[in-house]
């Protein structure tokens, strides 16, 4: 993309209503632009970040066995008022009533919805294990939205739910979506460590949070030092595989690591002091094992080898994607704007042109976005008549994790400059090179 064909209203100064770094960064950067109070239109750039994590949470789930789908976010409160919800849910669910005088609402989730799907279609064990999920736009009508795209009333969210004929079996779902998530989060260049938490209006006695940690974090966190030196890496995982996913589970969650919720000073007091940590947290994801909360309520039964019918055991899911972008930034910038993990980047790299309308260095720039674009890799082309510290101010700020930099004196001697957003080192390269350089880093084969 060259940028002056691009839609980019990056914004010199900081809005006077952004309170933390990700909502000021992504302001600035272009990235949003509130409609109202806690609900936000995603311009390109921000839009290019979110489908990029979404896509990385869709082939995580794909890869450990889980069906896509997509449920409506209007939902009959008939299916609430039947799982006994509807009026216990509190003022956070938006309720309306439809011209037939029908009462709806907004979806904050999506349990109801997905057992009813699920009663009306399946009868008997021989289609269990079934997990199904979607990434659907949910609406919860916080009494104070703030800190952007952090804590909004409108977000993107992916939701999954597992249906088991055993608990045994549930948690075994259970374990997979743990394993799952680390995976996921670790893929877009985050630690998000999962720690007890309390299940809230879901229900259930099994839940863990994954948190990253972040000084604008809402939550207050206590864990041992030792789970931050954990990575999940490149394992081979077999999903299907109890002992596996057990024993990842094991070794992620036997070190303590407790929001505020469920906090227990007794059992913090055994790790050793030098360990012990406190800190705050963002959210963003949260996995539970409800049990046969929703299928005794709703009637969700299969036939056993017996021919007996019995609840089916269950479970929900879920990630906060618009909330990751946020989170991201949080935990990946400096004093100059946002530095994006090469897995989420909304640009693999930026080419900015020293000396717009130099015969030589617009060649050289037009011969490296076309040898990046050929390579499936997405650059983004400064080809805006603008002073160099301009454009350096705007890749900084956009953070793309590198920058190609073409001017005359480099050209002299063959060479461009390849920086790297995060750590600031530069050096000087034939085209050629910085182009495999940059084609390596993605994966991609260069010529």
């Amino acid at each position: 993309m060259r940028l002056s064909r691009y839609f980019l209203p990056v914004l010199k100064e900081t809005p006077a209503e952004a309170q933390i770094v990700s909502h000021r960064l992504m302001l600035r950067a272009g990235m949003i632009k509130q409609a109202s109070a806690g609900i936000y239109s995603w311009l390109p750039l921000g839009y290019k970040v979110l489908r990029n994590i979404e896509n990385i949470v869709h082939e995580e789930q794909v890869r450990a066995g889980h069906i896509p789908m997509l449920m409506p976010t209007l939902q009959s409160a008939e299916l609430w008022k039947e799982s006994g919800r509807y009026d216990a849910y509190g003022p956070e669910m938006l309720r309306i009533r439809d011209r037939h005088g029908r009462d709806m609402l907004y979806g904050p989730t999506n349990e109801e919805l997905i057992t009813d799907i699920f009663r009306s279609h399946v009868g008997s064990y021989k289609d269990l294990p079934l997990t199904l999920y979607h990434i659907q736009w949910k609406f919860r009508d916080e009494i104070r939205p703030r800190f952007g795209v952090m804590r909004g009333r409108e977000f993107l969210m992916k939701d999954g739910y597992n249906f088991d004929l055993t608990k045994e079996d549930a948690l075994h779902a259970y374990n997979r979506h743990l394993v799952s998530y680390l995976r996921t989060y670790e893929r877009m260049g985050l630690q998000a460590i999962p720690m007890r938490a309390d299940s809230g209006p879901i229900g259930g006695d099994d839940t863990h949070e994954f948190l990253v940690l972040a000084e604008t974090g809402e939550s207050e966190v206590f864990y041992d030092s030792e789970i931050t030196d954990l990575k999940f890496g490149d394992r081979a995982i077999d999903y299907d595989n109890v002992d596996q996913c057990q024993a990842v589970l094991e070794e992620f969650t036997s070190r303590y690591a407790r929001t505020d919720e469920t906090h227990d000073e007794a059992e913090f007091a055994k790790v050793p002091a030098e360990r012990r940590r406190t800190a705050r947290g963002i959210e963003v994801g949260q996995i539970f094992y409800f049990g046969t909360k929703y299928s005794d309520a709703m009637g969700a039964t299969v036939a056993d080898a017996e021919g007996n019918r019995v609840p089916v055991h269950m479970g929900s899911h879920g990630i906060g994607v618009s909330r990751l972008l946020g989170a991201i930034i949080e935990a990946s910038h400096d004093d100059n704007g946002i530095i994006w993990p090469e897995g989420v980047t909304p640009f693999h790299c930026g080419i900015v042109n020293l000396k717009q309308g130099e015969d030589e260095a617009d060649a050289a720039c037009d011969a490296l976005y076309a040898s990046l674009t050929a390579l499936g890799l997405k650059p983004l082309y400064d080809d805006r008549n603008e002073r160099a510290g301009g454009k350096f101010a705007t890749m900084d700020l956009i953070g793309l994790p590198w920058r190609i930099t073409v001017g005359p004196r480099g050209l002299k001697n063959g060479v461009v400059e390849l920086t790297s957003r995060r750590t600031g080192e530069s050096e000087e390269l034939p085209p050629k090179q910085a182009i495999a350089r940059i084609a390596a880093i993605y994966g991609k084969a260069s010529a």
